[in-house]
């Protein structure tokens, strides 16, 4: 017992590394319930190391990186999009468009044109196969990047695309831990994010490219907060470029150009009209100017007639068809039921998405978004709010907002982290039929964390 209570911080390292290890080579998809209990225990193991704060700064950033290490030479196997991945860097490499074709024409038309076409094909699934791809252009040169080190080996694709997501989550750790500094918050908080559970199966594990455009955006704010908001506009160009997410953030941004010696005179009038009147209109214009400019510059080795349409029609499948984990869009789903008696997806897709826009530039127009601490709130609020409302939610989503909940007080997505699991229970039958039962329980623990949790923060103003 004493030998324990002398090492049991390592105990609970060397734990954690022997679950990791089962995860991600041993661990079927189907079997739920294993993995439930993985995850609990080490999500349990998660919160003693960054609640104790027992190790040194430098050590958790090596154990942060091991943790990753390990999942090196594992092929996910809780999710199949990583084949998507490989087939989009291989087409590019052949001198071919990804955007302009979908897998299932080329399989269908017994067209192999690709190394390992028809097992990438297979693994992909008939639902990925069968629409264009959606991934932006840096998460296309990622997948490039695979295809130019290992173009024959699908082993070699899936190790490099992995050794660019630990290094992207190698660089959040260092620039967020920057930017909690200037902030004058604890730098340990930024091990809820790199050391959490949910980040290393999901993205180190899984192949998920959030930790790349998360990187992009917290270079992007870091250059913000140093008041480069030139870099910060290139780099938040960057960021969209891997995924499309960022763009939600861009209304935000409006009174990060407003004088701040304005915005807090009280006695002057703080109508909207004013407001205008306050905002730098050359400085705001430019910086979404270059966002606009970094992200058509890297579209332009993809541009073609089609490109658009085949785009947009992508995009656009995740507002109209697609339906996953998701909250309040259900609870409106079976309104629509009640009504009509069909799933008026395409309807209330439109409407929830029309609803978030309003949510932000409300928060855009009417926050004082001046200061990055306040930028930070809202974009919390901003990108839960979407997902809250979004007919498809799933899990690697989650990152987003944990990463920034590290730079406010709030932390109630480290919990929607460790809940998002229970999404998983869609994978352990064969259907992939969801349990709507295990879904509302979900999201219930969730927003009665949500509550708990704003409920403390005004408590403490």
């Amino acid at each position: 017992m004493t030998f324990l209570n002398k090492h049991k911080n390592w105990f609970v390292v060397f734990a954690s590394v022997i679950n990791y290890v089962f995860i991600a080579y041993f661990l079927e998809r189907t079997s739920f319930e294993i993995l439930l209990l993985c995850w609990i225990f080490l999500f349990g193991c998660f919160y003693y190391l960054v609640k104790n704060q027992s190790f040194s700064f430098k050590y958790l950033v090596g154990i942060s990186i091991l943790f990753k290490l390990i999942f090196l030479f594992a092929t996910p196997s809780l999710s199949q999009d990583f084949y998507r991945f490989i087939w989009d860097g291989r087409m590019i490499f052949e001198g071919l468009n990804p955007y302009l074709s979908k897998p299932e024409t080329f399989i269908k038309s017994n067209q192999f044109i690709l190394n390992d076409a028809k097992t990438l094909y297979d693994g992909m699934g008939i639902l990925n196969g069968s629409h264009f791809t959606n991934y932006p252009p840096i998460h296309q040169f990622g997948f490039l990047i695979a295809a130019l080190f290992a173009n024959k080996s699908i082993f070699g694709s899936i190790l490099v695309l992995r050794i660019l997501i630990i290094l992207a989550d190698v660089g959040i750790l260092f620039i967020g831990k920057k930017l909690l500094e200037r902030l004058h918050l604890p730098n340990y908080s930024i091990f809820w994010y790199a050391l959490n559970p949910f980040i290393i199966i999901e993205m180190t594990g899984n192949l998920h490219f959030e930790p790349v455009m998360l990187f992009f955006l917290t270079l992007s704010f870091y250059k913000l907060q140093q008041q480069k908001w030139i870099l910060g506009a290139v780099f938040m160009g960057c960021a969209i470029s891997v995924k499309l997410i960022p763009l939600l953030f861009l209304p935000l941004l409006l009174r990060w150009f407003t004088s701040t010696k304005s915005e807090y005179n009280s006695n002057k009038s703080t109508n909207f009209l004013s407001f205008l009147k306050k905002i730098d209109i050359r400085k705001l214009t430019m910086f979404y100017i270059i966002i606009v400019s970094v992200v058509v510059l890297l579209f332009t080795p993809f541009l073609s007639q089609n490109l658009i349409a085949n785009y947009t029609k992508s995009v656009g499948l995740w507002f109209t068809t697609f339906e996953f984990n998701a909250s309040f869009y259900y609870l409106f789903r079976e309104i629509g039921y009640l009504i009509t008696g069909y799933n008026e997806i395409s309807i209330i897709g439109k409407i929830t998405a029309l609803c978030t826009v309003v949510f932000i530039l409300i928060l855009g127009f009417f926050r004082r978004n001046n200061t990055i601490e306040n930028l930070f709130i809202s974009m919390l609020f901003s990108i839960s709010f979407y997902y809250f409302f979004s007919s498809t939610v799933h899990p690697w989503y989650v990152a987003t907002p944990l990463l920034l909940c590290i730079f406010t007080k709030y932390r109630f997505p480290i919990y929607w982290s460790f809940v998002v699991i229970l999404s998983y229970h869609a994978y352990s039958n064969s259907t992939w039929n969801e349990n709507l039962f295990l879904v509302a329980f979900q999201y219930i623990l969730l927003f009665f964390f949500i509550i708990y949790d704003s409920k403390k923060q005004f408590v403490n103003i």
